[in-house]
């Protein structure tokens, strides 16, 4: 049990248990909840309850009617699971660093390549978050929902999607940080 512990409150995990556990955690939401891993609807579920209380003609249409209807769906609790997981793993391993001073832009790389404001990394990721979201919607899911779960399924889109990204990934650094990473 010591060992166990010992092992979650360690900064990183090795990519095989991970693995595996991220294995079992698909296993077990397919079988208790009847739903795969994949949380890239739930934003718009939110954003559709958060507008029909705000403004209950614009959001009455097609898409938030029937495609992503507003509500606290599988997805919203996917979303709210992960985000406080991620916040124990973090107080777990003594890496959170919510609310101290300068945790926004600690990481020595970013400031060495684009420099020490805070605002610009916040932007960045903002940006960066609605392209994710915007193309997850095209796609028709997310990272989790088609490589996890695509993945689990041995669904032959998974693996495609999984060499793009990280082909799209390797170029984007490429192109970011050039030489100077």
């Amino acid at each position: 049990m010591k060992f166990i512990l010992n092992y979650i409150r360690k900064d990183t995990w090795s990519p095989y248990v991970a693995g595996i556990l991220l294995g079992v955690v698909g296993i077990l939401a397919v079988w208790l909840s009847d739903s795969l891993l994949g949380a890239s609807g739930a934003f718009e579920n939110i954003a559709g309850m958060i507008g029909k209380a705000v403004s209950p003609k614009l959001f009455d249409n097609v898409y938030f009617n029937f495609i992503m209807p507003p509500g606290f769906t599988y997805g919203v609790m996917l979303l709210i699971g992960v985000f406080f997981g991620g916040m124990i793993g973090a107080a777990t391993s003594g890496t959170l660093k919510w609310g101290k001073k300068d945790s926004a832009n600690s990481d020595e790389q970013w400031k060495r390549i684009f420099g020490p404001q805070t605002w610009k990394r916040w932007v960045l990721a903002f940006v960066g978050a609605i392209i994710l979201e915007y193309a997850a919607g095209i796609a028709g899911g997310c990272t989790s929902g088609l490589a996890i779960s695509g993945g689990m399924l041995l669904a032959p889109a998974a693996f495609l999607f999984i060499a793009g990204m990280f082909a799209s990934g390797i170029l984007t650094a490429l192109i970011i940080y050039r030489e100077r990473y």
